[in-house]
């Protein structure tokens, strides 16, 4: 699939239905939660610095679950505590929102929730002082150009830069197949090749977004970047890579069952790439429009279970579906996937009473140079 084709393609399951990324992003919205002090700080930070009197604010790779309304929620009240500290005989600056993600997402989803948003600002607000707040959808990769030069001055992606901008190239023999049969991404059993072409299109990629990034944020601007990624060197291990090995491993159950076809998982790649922190800051400092200020690696606290009774297994196949749907069922159809996620979500329960999965999550923050 090229990069057009998964332009187009890609996105969170939208609505609010059972398989929906905003009823099934509790993991995402715990490692936001997690990372939250640092984000704000970053923000107040930047505002004591700079106070503008117009903040322009962009989440890139919003997608469509409470989860944006909540962060814009926070960052407006964490402007106004340090505005109150600093310039409190001044009127509260103005916030543009840009809400950015593929064109797929479901946008309406979020501004459907607007009205009551604003009704919650305005109560929120102390001695009648409400700020003028502007929200508006930018659709479109980040991998480009998203907004006008010199016009944002934070900039906050949660889980959003572990996608690539397309499936490696590499990944592909001279006939068109994949070299990584039997995975849909990097696995145990992958050649080497397989890696090789991951770290490749995430150099690239990376390196990209921070180039054009450095052309819309404004001199120490900031941005927060909080992505999944892995702890060391290799990369097969029992964090994140390890949730798509038994991805694989549950198409690959129904391969054996006769359900689908082993062309089908052979053929199925996935655009991830979870980066080491060395990976990351290589790449900053090769690019060098920005400075790193801080880089945490946060493990999100793992619930064997939900306050409904389901088992962390079902919960991160919940997770994961909201994810991947959009991507699976054109490839094997949707008939199969209710099957395929019941699949997945007893092997996760089976592998974590065998011996812990610890996907790790970083956070990343940047600071524009001059």
């Amino acid at each position: 699939m090229d990069k057009r084709d998964l332009e187009r393609e890609f996105h969170m399951t939208g609505g609010d239905g059972k398989t929906s990324y905003a009823r099934n992003s509790t993991f995402q919205k715990k490692a936001s939660d997690q990372a939250k002090h640092i984000t704000l700080e970053t923000l107040q930070e930047l505002y004591k610095e700079t106070k503008p009197k117009s903040l322009g604010i962009a989440d890139l790779g919003c997608s469509s679950g409470p989860n944006t309304l909540s962060t814009i929620r926070d960052i407006i009240k964490a402007v106004e505590f340090s505005h109150s500290q600093e310039i409190p005989s001044q009127p509260l600056p103005e916030f543009s929102f840009f809400l950015n993600d593929l064109p797929g997402n479901d946008f309406n989803a979020i501004f459907k929730s607007l009205p009551d948003f604003h009704i919650e600002v305005k109560r929120d607000a102390k001695n009648g002082g409400c700020p003028s707040i502007f929200i508006a959808a930018y659709p479109g990769s980040f991998y480009g150009r998203l907004f006008p030069e010199n016009n944002i001055h934070f900039i906050h992606a949660s889980y959003s830069l572990h996608w690539l901008s397309k499936i490696p190239p590499a990944l592909y023999d001279d006939q068109g197949k994949s070299v990584n049969k039997g995975c849909v991404n990097i696995c145990s059993s992958s050649p080497e090749a397989v890696s090789k072409a991951y770290y490749s299109q995430f150099k690239e990629d990376f390196s990209m977004f921070l180039r054009f990034r450095s052309k819309e944020v404004v001199a120490s601007g900031r941005m927060v970047l909080i992505m999944l990624g892995r702890e060391g060197p290799d990369h097969v291990d029992r964090g994140n890579s390890f949730f798509w090995e038994l991805l694989a491993r549950s198409i690959a159950d129904l391969v054996a069952q006769g359900v689908t076809e082993e062309e089908k998982l052979d053929s199925y790649e996935m655009h991830f790439y979870a980066p080491s922190a060395a990976e990351i800051e290589n790449e900053v400092n090769k690019e060098g429009s920005f400075e790193i200020e801080k880089l945490e690696m946060l493990e999100v606290d793992k619930e064997k279970g939900d306050e409904d009774g389901v088992s962390y297994g079902k919960a991160a196949a919940k997770t994961v579906r909201a994810v991947q749907e959009s991507m699976l069922a054109p490839h094997f159809g949707e008939d199969i996937l209710d099957k395929l996620f019941d699949i997945y979500g007893r092997m996760v329960d089976e592998e974590l009473a065998k011996e812990d999965i610890r996907p790790i999550t970083f956070v990343v923050v940047l600071k524009r140079k001059p």
